[in-house]
């Protein structure tokens, strides 16, 4: 059994130094033990630890894609000891013939990684959310000091951010694992530290409560989501957190008292299921149809948005595609079905033997709704209001193109054909019929598919949209019936 030793389990130029010379000396995955700074070996005596080895000496196959490197140095900060084991018997695998490896997302090594970095991503979010300075005085002046305690080793990550951010003022940010430093022109790490090392309260604090219940909207209170936004262990850490019982506990009174006072509106019209009549949009060719989308501008979604995205494929495919809303990497492309979605999505399609371009695929809502959180885009479901607006371009669409088989992934793609109460955990392989008899058939959406945790339950779904596309090749192609 080979022993390696690092000294920092979450750097990864270190993590690669040593899986270039275990590659280099044909080490198996199955004979590496990894451990971190002075841990003891539990099962014998040590091996010597593995050190860098020369340029030349690394195979050239070692070469990896920057997608690896990049899913690498994020997996790294995770708090799980098997990440370093993991990683390497994935780059194993991919210098060893796998070099499709990082496409395969069902591949139990990949999913745990993929899980693993967005994990990562989701502790730098809390992290830039919830952090809290606190305002003292030094010698030197006015310094802000914040506690905070992540889940995983993300300070090195996301110290660059405040220090963009409040790169005017000192500040410090203390945590268990690391503590990051700004003096107001280097940034510097260094140990964890104690909670004690940071202050309690200041004056400031006073002044954000009252300004965090001024803002505080009861109509818009949804206890369970504020809690999977704002775990409850980070409230200990908040100075709004002892406001939130009483808002909470208040929240019907005060909406209702704002309904009381708010002026009668009409009933706002939503319309009718798909199809129901033809399309104001149904003149002319689909591909003038698609410029129309381009320029809608019926709900405020196109505001933000970097640009409509039409539907996509033949005008004469025998199949539809429907899906959701667009979402981030749709909105840069404009066209539907892409990024890490669209990668899952091409991939039950080779499963279930179908071409791509046989299919129109397009979205329910045309536009990416999202808010802006840092750098990041933070995708948010379309509103009832902002999904009727985009039906009639579906409409138009499924007039254009007349399917023989329309295939919904999604709740929300559901929705817009079927009506609200369509969900797709509902009796799976079943058919339903608009009112011109065309068979739709509700499915299970690729980003369900990479958010759900366990590995059995992304199993069983990828296995289920292949199921139901090959179905649905099969009825559209008259090689079944619809049931």
């Amino acid at each position: 059994m080979r022993c390696v030793r690092l000294k920092e389990d979450s750097d990864l130029a270190e993590w690669r130094s040593a899986a270039r010379t275990l590659l280099a000396e044909g080490v198996a995955p199955d004979q590496v033990q990894w451990q971190v700074g002075r841990q003891a070996d539990l099962f014998g005596a040590d091996e010597p630890a593995a050190t860098p080895a020369p340029a030349a000496a690394a195979p050239s196959s070692s070469r990896v894609s920057r997608d690896f490197l990049q899913l690498a140095d994020t997996v790294l900060a995770h708090n799980d000891p098997r990440r370093h084991a993991v990683l390497y018997r994935m780059l194993w695998r991919f210098v060893h013939g796998e070099r499709g490896l990082l496409a395969m997302a069902t591949d139990e090594d990949v999913a745990w990684a993929g899980l693993a970095a967005q994990a990562i991503r989701r502790d730098m979010h809390k992290m830039k959310a919830f952090v809290r300075f606190r305002e003292v005085t030094d010698a030197d002046g006015v310094v802000f000091v914040a506690w905070f305690e992540p889940t995983h080793d993300i300070v090195e990550r996301v110290a660059p951010f405040f220090a963009r951010r409040f790169a005017g003022m000192r500040w410090s940010i203390l945590t268990p694992l690391r503590s990051a430093y700004w003096d107001g022109v280097r940034l510097t790490l260094a140990p964890g530290a104690n909670q004690g090392d940071a202050p309690a309260e200041d004056a400031l604090e006073d002044l954000w409560r009252t300004y965090f219940a001024s803002i505080f909207n009861p109509a818009r209170l949804k206890v369970r989501a504020m809690k999977q936004e704002m775990p409850v262990r980070y409230w200990k850490n908040l100075p709004e957190a002892s406001l939130i019982p009483s808002l909470t506990r208040d929240a019907s009174a005060r909406m209702q008292d704002m309904v009381d006072r708010s002026p009668s509106m009409p009933a706002r019209h939503i319309p009718a299921p798909v199809r129901p009549s033809p399309s104001v949009h149904a003149e002319g060719s689909i591909a003038q149809l698609h410029e129309q989308a381009t320029h809608c501008r019926k709900c405020p979604l196109w505001k933000p948005a970097t640009q409509a995205v039409p539907g996509e494929g033949p005008g004469d495919a025998r199949i539809v595609v429907v899906g959701g809303q667009a979402d981030d990497h749709d909105d840069l492309a404009g066209r539907p079905f892409t990024g890490a979605e669209g990668e899952l999505f091409d991939l039950v399609l080779k499963q279930a033997n179908i071409d791509r371009g046989t299919l129109y695929l397009t979205h329910a809502v045309k536009h990416f709704k999202f808010e802006e959180l840092g750098k990041e885009r933070q995708a948010i479901a379309a509103d009832a209001m902002e999904q009727a607006a985009c039906r009639s371009w579906l409409v138009a669409e499924l007039e254009h193109v007349q399917p023989s088989a329309i295939v919904c992934v999604g709740d929300m793609a559901a929705r817009s054909i079927l009506g609200s109460g369509h969900r797709t955990s509902g009796p799976r392989g079943r058919w339903m019929a608009l009112t011109d008899g065309t068979p739709v058939l509700v499915t299970v959406a690729p980003e369900d598919i990479l958010r759900t945790r366990s590995e059995a339950a992304r199993t069983k779904a990828f296995k289920r949209l292949v199921d139901d596309l090959r179905l649905a090749h099969e009825v559209a192609s008259g090689k079944a019936i619809p049931r």
